[in-house]
């Protein structure tokens, strides 16, 4: 159960002392990206840090690195004792998400880390995340239509909650490519608390050769949103700007448009698109890259989809599927340490596929059986383009899959 508020983590936190400087990275789309993008920035000008995005993609403590590592299973589950009895003793009922941000944030303190990347967990104003006491800069990524349930129902509306991270002299970075109506939202909040605003806009800047070339635009979107607000966080810094952006495109963001081989599982010698999209405004990014990279060969796109329980993934459809795909339909299995988070049923994404009208070549119900479903499409594409997408939980999946 998600219960947003920022009561029971301060109290976990409330003698925990926070001596590094945290960079703290809201939006609906790409903040992962951005994270680790500053990630690699800061680890190029030797400046130690940490990092907190979530989900988690196979292990728990995954999502919390010291220096571009993940911590060890040791480290995390000797913090998280600490912050676990804490809870206990103090009776704050904290939720699972705020007990991970207190173990992440008591990791940084014991590793004397420089800097903290923080990606927001849900929303911003009341996200646990949002009890960083010193915050460098903050970033707002591109946002969309997600968790309305929580965060309202407009853009505008979800734009004021994650507007909430701007604290008082702190700068905030924006991605310029949202629409006017969010900067605007964004904007007033940023007066209200005296906070300036600095507009992450690719029409500034001249990005050069394979910059241009092998990054989409959301991603050099992201990419600047990183080098802004690394250049406000550490504006001492030696590195050129295209040598910051060099290195941060380097970065590697599992599960993002990311080119895997699944030979030793199926057999398939052709790699495979895995792609954590969840929404509409992510499947659209995906979409674009599929139409220009994959569907450019003249071979029908073979899906290997799953989503989450609740969603409503009618829109998320319209935009991947095109007549004579192929597609099967699998639920992710249960997500340690957020036991909130369910599967939606396989039989739904078919039945949702029917309504919406688009004629699919061939379809199969994996249900829970991941493997069963990747077997099948393996066969089903004949070396074609094969993505995996629809939610981070399947992408963790495929990712355990394939370390087993």
């Amino acid at each position: 159960m998600i219960e947003l508020g920022l009561t029971r983590i301060a109290a976990l936190l409330r003698n925990t002392p926070q001596t590094w400087k945290a960079i703290h990275v809201a939006g609906t789309n790409g903040k992962g990206s951005i994270c680790a993008y500053l990630n690699a920035m800061l680890c190029a000008n030797r400046l130690s840090c940490g990092r907190f995005t979530s989900p988690h993609l196979v292990h728990r403590w995954d999502c919390i690195t010291i220096n571009d590592s993940a911590v060890s299973e040791n480290q995390f589950r000797h913090f998280e004792e600490l912050v676990k009895k804490r809870n206990e003793e103090e009776h704050l009922g904290a939720s699972e998400f705020e007990l991970l941000a207190a173990t992440a944030f008591e990791i940084f303190e014991a590793a004397k880390v420089k800097f903290g990347v923080i990606e927001v967990g849900l929303g911003g104003r009341l996200d646990a995340t949002n009890a960083l006491k010193h915050k460098a800069v903050t970033v707002i990524s591109k946002i969309g239509l997600d968790h309305q349930s929580f965060l309202g129902n407009t853009l505008e509306e979800i734009a004021l909650q994650k507007a909430g991270i701007i604290r008082p002299d702190v700068p905030c970075v924006v991605d310029a490519s949202n629409p006017s109506s969010v900067v605007a939202v964004i904007r007033s909040q940023a007066d209200a608390a005296g906070a300036n605003i600095k507009l992450a806009d690719l029409q500034s800047i001249d990005l050069r050769g394979k910059l241009s070339e092998q990054l989409e635009p959301h991603q050099q979107q992201n990419l600047l949103c990183a080098y802004e607000a690394f250049h406000l966080a550490y504006p001492g810094h030696a590195m050129s700007m295209q040598d910051l952006l060099n290195v941060g495109a380097n970065a590697v963001w599992p599960g993002r448009l990311q080119s895997i081989s699944i030979e030793k599982v199926t057999g398939r010698t052709e790699p495979i698109l895995l792609d954590g999209a969840h929404n509409p405004q992510s499947a659209d990014v995906l979409s674009t890259f599929v139409e220009r990279r994959l569907r450019a060969y003249g071979k029908p796109v073979t899906w290997v989809l799953a989503a989450s329980a609740g969603k409503d993934i009618s829109e998320i459809l319209k935009v991947l599927l095109h007549e004579g795909d192929n597609l099967t339909a699998v639920e992710f299995g249960p997500v340690d340490g957020m036991p909130w988070v369910r599967s939606m049923n396989s039989a739904t994404i078919l039945q949702t596929i029917e309504s919406i009208g688009v004629t699919i070549s061939a379809k199969q119900d994996a249900q829970a059986d991941i493997m069963a479903g990747l077997d099948w499409a393996s066969k089903i594409s004949h070396g074609g383009p094969l993505v995996v997408a629809g939610s981070l939980y399947l992408v963790s999946d495929i990712l355990k899959l394939l370390q087993a």
